[in-house]
């Protein structure tokens, strides 16, 4: 099939990419004319693990390319699927449309027979509808249908969520689009993935309604991380204790610093809104979000605490800037909220990221950025895991002891066992264990 995918961000250059790979004939669309021409030069303009490669691969073959001309490349298209960027509008809170109204209006002036519009941007609940009448209006004349079809991709893991999905959900109210929908993920029906035909608006509510769970999920074990500290329990062992209830299940029960990225800080938003709007309040979410932004502030204080409630002069060693591991994506990170509440108090902030270094300048001021993990504990009064990056999971502890000017480590993530590092000399701060409580292995053997 004839693929046109408007929008060659993170989402629209993933699937592009996946789309060529199934064999279908894919055009990715970006008005951003250095984006593309980097792109035809085989520079991924964000790092994804695998996706420089497949990317090179189907271009190579013929099946991928890249332009910003909009009108040609829906003009020859069986299906157009909007991939543009949603932001929080500034102000409100709500998701910012402006981009899939405008490809919409775009899209009409260019169609050329019947073609399947698909809305692949997180979009609140009745876009759907707003896209079908702006291509009305548009164009009386065109012969279309507007279908939702949700993206559901982990960064970092988009490429593997791609191919082996938990679920297609699409979102039709004409059923001229079902047989086409179902050619597009043929290469994934064939192989029993789950391929959900609903209703319109129901798909888009299933979207913000998926992240909105899974953001009350990791805030839930957030807030018992810190009823566990208080009472003297273990929030790992909490969380396995509760995960192995098929009913609960284990994901999304790792306490850290809160999440962040490019879905659930802004989706979450803007459920809330979509709630208010139609007279429905989602207390939870509601709720989810205040206490998600406080869990970022509260880890800035959790820091200053460890290094005696003084930082002023000290010098602060930050491993991993990014939201999470296998991405450089800065958006809402935590990492930009303790490090600024470290620099209000005073603090030198040295910091260290695989990927995210040139992100984060971006969005960080006053930081200094280190070559390596130990270069960015030397000298330091404390050193702070904040992303889980795989590099920083084996760390040789004497060595970053040696390093300091003060042996203390804040993990953010427990990566680490109080008594690997308390053997290396250092002192050793984590999240929702308390001091006195033995630690157990994945058995609920006590460590030795």
């Amino acid at each position: 099939m004839r693929i046109t995918m408007i929008g060659a961000g993170y989402v629209g250059l993933v699937s592009g990419a996946c789309f060529s790979d199934f064999g279908h004939d894919v055009t990715c669309v970006d008005l951003d004319q250095k984006k593309i021409e980097r792109l035809e030069r085989g520079q991924i303009p964000i790092y994804e693990p695998g996706l420089e490669t497949l990317v090179a691969e189907n271009a190579k073959a013929g099946r991928l390319s890249f332009t910003t001309d909009l009108a040609s490349a829906v003009s020859g298209a069986d299906v157009v699927f909007i991939a543009v960027g949603t932001p929080s509008r500034r102000g409100d809170g709500h998701a910012d449309l402006s981009f899939v109204h405008a490809a919409a209006a775009d899209i009409a002036k260019a169609l050329d027979g019947f073609t399947v519009i698909v809305t692949k941007s997180t979009v609140p609940v009745g876009t759907g509808d707003d896209v079908e009448r702006i291509i009305a209006q548009t164009r009386p004349d065109a012969d279309f249908v507007v279908v939702s079809n949700p993206e559901f991709l982990r960064e970092g893991a988009a490429i593997e969520d791609f191919k082996r999905p938990d679920r297609i959900v699409v979102g039709l109210e004409d059923q001229r689009a079902r047989p086409v929908m179902e050619e597009v993920y043929r290469p994934l029906y064939l192989n029993q993935s789950p391929l959900m035909f609903t209703g319109r608006r129901t798909a888009e509510l299933i979207k913000y309604a998926a992240n909105g769970f899974l953001a009350m999920k990791i805030t839930f074990i957030n807030e018992m991380a810190d009823l566990c500290e208080k009472a003297g329990g273990d929030v790992q062992a909490v969380a396995r204790g509760i995960g192995l209830d098929n009913r609960i299940g284990s994901k999304f029960l790792n306490a850290g610093p809160g999440y962040g990225g490019s879905c659930f800080p802004k989706d979450t938003l803007a459920l809330v809104k979509t709630g208010q709007d139609f007279d429905a309040p989602l207390r939870l979410i509601e709720t989810t979000v205040a206490v998600n932004d406080h869990r970022k502030r509260a880890m800035g204080r959790k820091v200053i605490s460890a290094c005696g409630g003084d930082v002023r002069g000290k010098t602060i060693g930050i491993l991993g800037l990014t939201f999470k591991p296998n991405t450089d994506d800065m958006r809402d990170a935590p990492s930009i909220a303790i490090i600024q509440a470290l620099r209000d108090a005073g603090a030198i902030v040295r910091a260290y990221d695989p990927e995210g270094m040139e992100a984060a300048k971006t969005v960080l001021e006053g930081v200094q950025y280190a070559k390596d993990a130990y270069d960015a504990a030397n000298g330091a009064d404390c050193l702070v895991l904040v992303t889980e990056w795989n590099q920083f999971r084996s760390l040789d502890l004497k060595r970053v002891k040696q390093a300091m000017t003060a042996p203390v480590l804040v993990d953010l993530r427990n990566v680490y066992r109080r008594h690997e590092v308390e053997a290396a000399g250092l002192s050793y701060v984590s999240v929702g264990r308390a001091q006195d409580v033995a630690e157990l292995d994945t058995h609920g053997v006590a460590a030795q």
